[in-house]
């Protein structure tokens, strides 16, 4: 018989022991939506990337040296939605639907409140962003238009986050999938207008706006707007234990600030810090030329097609292991992280030799630079080797964050990434170029995996117990 996450939930709150077969298929019916909403949000990243990669090199370049400012922003953001849907998925697990609400009303409240206030901060840097990164002067009125409208639009970003993690700590993966799949589409057909300027093809006259980035980043705002909205009024339409209507007060609790504090504090600054380090990576590859600029930029565009089914993954574990959490059952959270983690190994190892056979043809699907296209092939077959360490972990992490234990994820990542990763970067970059920045990273994201592994083996993730 096929399990809901709500049938599992009650199961295992009644003490059953469930068999691995139907723990499996609920563990697949949560990731495979959540893989695709994944591969949609990285297909965004092509989008633009490739749309803005034909206007030329120092239009990719432009984007990318704000790419990681971007990462940084959102991360935390992303952070701090995620300590919200761990405390839905735990409470739900334990059958407290009313605080399960109560979170949800709030998670509405600090959408307004951090979304306005991030939005507020990305405009005031933006002009100044880029000549901090150390760009070309040539790069930095593209680099700021885009940070500045892609900061505008935060407060929907923000809400199409953290709406759909919370859709999935329901068990609701589908709809989150969905609305990503039209955020996407929406994000094509908006730049194809706005980036390009008015032409003629096949005999017809297409309008365009000719904003070449500023349009990228108008188009993809645009498309979030919407996906913001929607995931929105699904949330106050839909029924069941989450239903907006049913009794909750609309007031932040000292339990939901203290759990937020205590799990979403370590997970922000985990992918603040992550962030830094990429901003001080882009810092190095500025100083490598404008085409290692350009093929490090979309690189990470095109192996994000790699890790993005890991993060896929690690949602899903993220739910299961919270609901397995809050319903007082241990040994299935210890199942599922091993499941889960197992999964993201084998896909992320599959993507991996795609990664390093398709690498030259990723890579030309962004721009007609040949020069970009030969450097940017090189560095994704070198982190291809690295793929199935990095998809255990992030799924590890996200076990772990599931369980409310976010303080050893962020000692973890923020040693592996400053300790070893810049140190190796900062080493081999005057030696061997991009490809020495990219060594560092294939040698540290092995030795992270690793760490994660030795964690989860040990056991003492565990030991934080559910939520307040």
């Amino acid at each position: 018989m096929k399990l809901s996450l709500e049938q599992l939930s009650a199961r295992m709150r009644q003490g059953e022991t469930i068999p691995s077969r139907q723990t499996a298929q609920v563990a697949l019916a949560l990731s495979i939506p959540s893989i695709l909403e994944q591969l949609v949000v990285t297909a965004m990243g092509y989008i633009d990337a490739a749309m803005v990669g034909h206007i030329g090199a120092e239009a990719t370049a432009s984007i990318g040296i704000v790419s990681s400012s971007t990462w940084l922003l959102h991360g935390v953001l992303v952070g701090l939605y995620t300590a919200l849907s761990i405390q839905i998925a735990q409470y739900l697990g334990a059958d407290r639907q009313d605080d399960a609400r109560s979170v949800l009303r709030q998670a509405m409240l600090f959408n307004v409140i951090l979304g306005v206030g991030a939005a507020l901060f990305g405009l005031g840097i933006s002009p100044f962003l880029p000549g901090w990164l150390g760009a070309d002067p040539s790069l930095r009125a593209n680099a700021t238009a885009y940070f500045a409208i892609w900061s505008t639009a935060l407060p929907f970003t923000m809400a199409m986050g953290m709406y759909a993690s919370i859709l999935r700590a329901a068990g609701n993966a589908l709809t989150a999938s969905l609305i990503s799949v039209l955020v996407c589409v929406l994000d094509a057909i908006f730049n194809f207008f706005l980036i390009n300027p008015t032409r003629t093809l096949r005999g017809i006259t297409v309008w365009g706006a000719g904003l070449g980035v500023p349009g990228a980043a108008l188009g993809t705002a645009l498309a979030t707007v919407v996906g913001g909205l929607l995931a929105l009024a699904i949330l106050l339409l839909r029924e069941g234990p989450l239903c907006i209507r049913k009794p909750a007060p609309w007031k932040i609790t000292r339990s939901c600030l203290r759990n937020l504090l205590w799990v979403g504090g370590p997970l922000a600054g985990e992918r603040a810090a992550i962030s830094l380090a990429q901003v001080v990576v882009v810092r190095i590859v500025a100083g490598l030329g404008t085409v290692a600029i350009a093929a490090n930029s979309l690189a990470v565009n095109a192996e994000g097609l790699c890790y993005m089914a890991g993060y896929g993954i690690q949602s899903a574990a993220v739910t299961l292991i919270g609901q397995a959490v809050g319903a007082n059952r241990k040994d299935m959270a210890k199942r599922f992280a091993w499941l889960c983690t197992g999964l993201g190994m084998g896909v992320m190892a599959l993507s991996g030799v795609g990664l390093w056979i398709f690498a030259p043809t990723l890579m030309s699907l962004f721009t007609t630079d040949a020069a970009v296209i030969a450097l940017g092939a090189q560095v994704l077959r070198i982190e291809a080797w690295a793929e199935p360490m990095f998809g255990a972990s992030i799924v590890a992490s996200g076990a772990m964050q599931g369980a409310g234990d976010s303080t050893s994820c962020f000692v973890l990542n923020i040693f592996s990434m400053w300790c070893i990763r810049l140190t190796l970067a900062f080493l081999l970059a005057p030696r061997l170029g991009l490809m020495g920045v990219w060594g560092a990273m294939c040698c540290e994201l092995s030795i992270r995996g690793l760490l994660f592994l030795i964690r989860l083996a040990r056991g003492k993730w565990l030991e934080k117990g559910a939520l307040s």
